[in-house]
């Protein structure tokens, strides 16, 4: 039996484990050293996985992830999310559809010191959709707004899925970091144009909220985001011009997040603990994914499937742009049924070869274009994790009525997907002048 044939059968046992159940990291790791005993030898495998899981732990890229998720978890549980979303509401909340549009900028916001689309979604639809309830909002556009918002959050730097990408295709993190604020914007607008769209054709969808002052609007602004923006040019911006690694960026946005909110007494005891429990229990799940990954991808290789899908790109005489969209086609299609972040370990190893090397797309930019893909996938049916928060939020509501109202966000995403294909530069000039 080939290593190719090996390799296939190897992934067509990887989704039966999915199937019956099995996590997603044991899943990947039970097929990755079974496949590289078959292909090498047990003693061979055998040393390999113990070797891949302690780099892992030990890797010192992988450090920036705990930091990240501290310092989101101290904004979630400091309630700056609620400031946040006040002064959006205040700002823009009286135009039709205005609560659903401020959600994007909130989320937006949000997601320049939280980095993860679940806490996002979670935090920004906690606030958002009891208010958007208040002014009759169509539960369709209140709950999808939310939603398809918190895959801004992944987009504006720190995103925890760049860091993700960086490790596993080798990539430096502060440029995936500054790549991914330009497509975030436009993201972000696009969304809002969706929700402006949609209560354009049905103005009762978002009726319009009461317009406040330029004071409330002045005051508003002072009490929900100056804490962000301070944490935001420190942490990043420093990592912008030189004076931090990732690494040191995020402790030193951990660190600036808990000062603050301790000295503004928005940050509990209780708070404080459960940050700290939240952030230990999600890295260790991201830690053993990544271990799980690893394993995975060194089966990839064994088994020639990256090389194969390169040769069969490179003999089908396609343009790369249609590779490219088969691709994407790929990787949406498998987001529909794969978690977000197995998504980016199981298939980088595959495609970051073919995309680079066989095709000659830029890595940062490829890095970018995965990461739109997967915050589209976290709303697409069945699986879309975002919906399911909001689901948890809004438990009245049904599955159906929120996946009715994605649409037109899903819409928005592939327009911004298609944009950054056709002017890739949106999304690298900024990596390449400035990182």
């Amino acid at each position: 039996m080939s290593a190719a044939v090996v390799g296939l059968i190897g992934v067509i046992c990887f989704f039966v484990l999915l199937v019956l159940g099995m996590p997603i990291a044991y899943s990947m790791a039970i097929v990755g050293f079974a496949g590289c005993s078959y292909l090498n030898s047990l003693p061979t495998a055998s040393r390999m996985l113990t070797q891949e899981i302690f780099s892992t732990f030990s890797s010192y890229s992988l450090s920036v992830v705990p930091m990240f998720m501290l310092m989101g978890y101290f904004a979630f549980y400091a309630g700056i999310g609620t400031r946040i979303y006040n002064f959006a509401y205040k700002a823009i909340g009286h135009l039709p559809g205005g609560l659903a549009i401020s959600t994007q900028m909130a989320c937006a916001v949000f997601g320049a010191v939280c980095g993860s689309v679940t806490a996002t979604a979670a935090t920004i639809g906690a606030i958002a959709i009891p208010e958007m309830e208040k002014y009759n909002y169509s539960k369709s556009l209140s709950t999808a707004s939310v939603a398809a918002g918190s895959g801004i959050g992944i987009m504006i730097p720190p995103s925890i899925f760049f860091i993700i990408y960086g490790v596993a295709a080798e990539q430096s993190i502060g440029t995936l970091f500054i790549a991914g604020i330009l497509p975030g914007i436009l993201l972000m607008l696009l969304l809002m144009a969706a929700v402006y769209s949609t209560t354009f054709r049905h103005p009762e969808f978002g009726p319009m909220g009461p317009k406040s002052s330029w004071k409330e609007r002045v005051q508003a602004m002072g009490g929900g985001l100056w804490e962000i923006m301070v944490v935001f040019i420190v942490s990043i911006g420093g990592m912008f011009i030189g004076w931090f690694t990732p690494t040191e960026a995020a402790g030193v946005g951990a660190a600036g997040v808990l000062v603050l909110t301790t000295l503004e007494k928005k940050l509990k005891w209780d708070g404080f603990k459960r940050a700290l429990n939240d952030t230990t229990r999600t890295t260790a799940m991201i830690m053993l994914m990544t271990a799980g990954a690893v394993i995975f991808g060194r089966f990839m290789s064994l088994s020639r499937i990256p090389f194969e899908l390169a040769n069969l790109a490179g003999e089908l005489f396609l343009p790369p742009i249609v590779v490219m969209g088969l691709i994407m086609l790929v990787y949406l299609i498998l987001g529909c049924f794969i978690d977000a972040m197995a998504l980016v370990l199981l298939t980088t190893p595959i495609f970051y070869p073919v995309v680079t090397t066989t095709l000659g797309y830029d890595p940062i930019w490829f890095g970018v274009i995965i990461v739109l893909i997967v915050g589209m996938a976290c709303i697409t049916p069945p699986v879309g994790m975002s919906v399911y928060v909001v689901k948890g939020i809004v438990p009245d509501v049904s599955l159906e009525v929120i996946f009715r109202g994605i649409w037109p966000f899903l819409m928005a995403f592939i327009v911004c997907i298609v944009i950054l294909v056709l002017f890739p530069d949106i999304a690298t000039f900024l990596a390449y002048k400035f990182y």
